[in-house]
């Protein structure tokens, strides 16, 4: 009765009496909520239309090389601070990712991931392709080369096969803590080989394993997953270490937090030192704008309309209110150029504004960041045919068809970082025959291309934990209606067995009772 009464009471006299300021502040209040809860996003956006704005003023100061670096040290903490969240965000989570799913669920959800990523990156490389095709870059362009434009020249002399064996090696690393902070990657040494019938000594190239600098995250990627699963099965010993993992990866993500206040203003300093060092953009930009024109627009269409209709196909959800609540990493990615920079605030707000599972977003995102490179193989493709068109080079049906899959396949160890993808081009260029002089070019506006590369790449990457974390769901309510079918199968035999005799209906209640105890009392995913 007290309760009644009570609820009666404030049905009558109270909601009235605090709806009405309710209606009087209803917009001011509106507007202050919307700008508390999308602050950063605000905030981040600003940070770099103010860098744009600060790089056009210190601009005509001709600021020295030593003053430059002055200027963009706020930009240059921001992206030490994100890169040194990397390693503990990519091995815990990955770890624990793992240790949460069981063996069949982590095949089925990273068979499904594997899957996504290489039907994407296909679709990215034939636009790549099309697109050179149709707009033809390099036709008109063959008058140019890198000593007009001042530029250095780049060589790389690897060949193919040691490039894709070095995907293999790295994805092994011999030695686990020199894979935080190097990669193995071949060189070569001329060692001579005998003289010829004048006396000449011939000498012959020989690969030889060096190490390079550049965190290896491939290999800290699969010793994660693997080190995750050896978790899982060991069972109660193995919880203790799961239950670390754990609170590592919440502490890394608590760390993230505090890091994505600094983004704004970091990113003012990131944007506006790039257009402080800029050269001569008029003249890279009439030289090579229909190079980047093509780039771009590959990436519009593939950001805007391919990835969106995939992700619509699967959930039949409206694609862009997922993406609206990614503004602050698209931004940091736009910002950054880099994919594994843009990771920590990804996982964030996949998490909090998405509501994706954290096992789905913690075990997909880092292996996304790590081989899904959308925007990447756009680029390359685009930048392959550019340079053969510039070369006055015909390509045939072998040769296109060598360039799709060359970039889907080593797009996969391209590293996440600025610039990481013109290496990939040189492979790109050895494998079709196509001199690799000319990758200076592809350097000089590599850092315009690559802020659109990174967004698409990251965006690949966020569709693919929400279409998981979809198909997930669906999973589970599923096997939910399953389990209510169970109940109520059970129900109808203990029924059964209460009218007929004992004997008739003992083998049924026992059957359905051993059913009952084979199924697993809580499963933590479906898939």
């Amino acid at each position: 009765m007290d309760k009644k009464s009570e609820l009666n009471g404030h049905a009558v006299a109270p909601p009235g009496a605090s709806e009405q300021p309710q209606e009087k502040r209803s917009v001011g209040q509106k507007l202050l909520e919307f700008v508390e809860r999308n602050l950063l996003v605000i905030l981040t956006v600003s940070g770099v239309l103010v860098g744009v704005g600060l790089g056009m003023m210190v601009r005509p100061m001709n600021l020295t090389k030593a003053q430059m670096s002055y200027f963009a040290f706020p930009g240059e903490m921001l992206l030490r601070m994100l890169k040194m969240i990397i390693l503990p965000l990519v091995v815990c989570s990955l770890v624990s990712g793992a240790a949460s799913l069981d063996t069949r669920s982590l095949g089925k959800l990273g068979g499904i991931a594997v899957s996504y990523f290489l039907v994407t990156t296909l679709i990215a490389s034939g636009i790549g392709v099309t697109l050179a095709l149709i707009i033809k870059p390099g036709v008109g362009a063959a008058a140019l080369n890198t000593n007009s434009l001042g530029l250095e020249t780049v060589s790389s002399d690897k060949e193919t096969a040691d490039s894709f064996l070095d995907l293999a090696r790295n994805l092994f690393p011999s030695n686990l803590v020199a894979a935080a902070f190097r990669s193995y990657a071949t060189g070569y040494k001329r060692v001579p080989a005998g003289n010829d019938t004048n006396g000449t000594i011939l000498y012959q190239k020989v690969p030889v394993g060096t190490e390079t600098d550049g965190m290896n995250i491939l290999g800290l990627v699969l010793f994660a997953m693997v080190f995750g699963v050896a978790l899982r099965k060991l069972g109660e010993e193995g919880e203790e270490l799961i239950r670390f993992f754990n609170a590592f990866n919440e502490a890394t993500m608590v760390l993230v937090s505090w890091i994505m206040w600094y983004i704004p203003f970091g990113i003012v300093f990131l944007v506006g030192s790039k257009i402080v060092e800029m050269e001569d953009v008029v003249l890279l930009v009439t030289s090579l704008g229909k190079y980047i024109f093509a780039s771009i627009l590959g990436h519009v269409i593939h950001g805007g309309i391919v990835l969106p209709l995939i992700y619509f196909g699967f959930t039949r959800k409206n694609p862009f209110s997922f993406l609206s609540g990614l503004i602050t990493p698209f931004t940091t990615a736009f910002a950054t150029c880099s994919s594994s920079a843009t990771l920590p605030s990804m996982i964030k707000c996949v998490e909090e504004n998405n509501g994706v599972d954290k096992r789905i977003s913690r075990f997909i995102l880092p292996i996304g960041a790590t081989v899904n490179m959308d925007g990447a193989a756009i680029f390359q493709c685009i930048a392959a045919v550019f340079i053969a068109q510039l070369n006055n080079a015909e390509l045939n049906a072998g040769q296109i068809f060598t360039i799709l899959v060359t970039a889907t396949a080593s797009s996969v160890g391209a590293a996440g970082i600025p610039a990481g993808g013109i290496i990939t081009i040189a492979i790109i260029l050895e494998a079709i025959g196509l001199p690799t002089n000319d990758l200076s070019l592809m350097l000089a506006v590599d850092w315009i291309v690559d802020r659109t590369t990174t967004v698409v790449n990251v965006e690949g990457d966020a569709l693919g934990a929400g279409i998981l974390h979809h198909i997930n769901q669906q999973e589970l309510k599923k096997q939910q209606k399953h389990e209510a079918d169970g109940e109520l199968t059970e129900v109808q035999v203990e029924a059964l067995a209460n009218v007929q005799a004992e004997e008739e209906t003992s083998p049924l209640v026992t059957h359905q009772t051993k059913a009952l105890e084979a199924m697993p009392e809580a499963i933590e995913s479906v898939l």
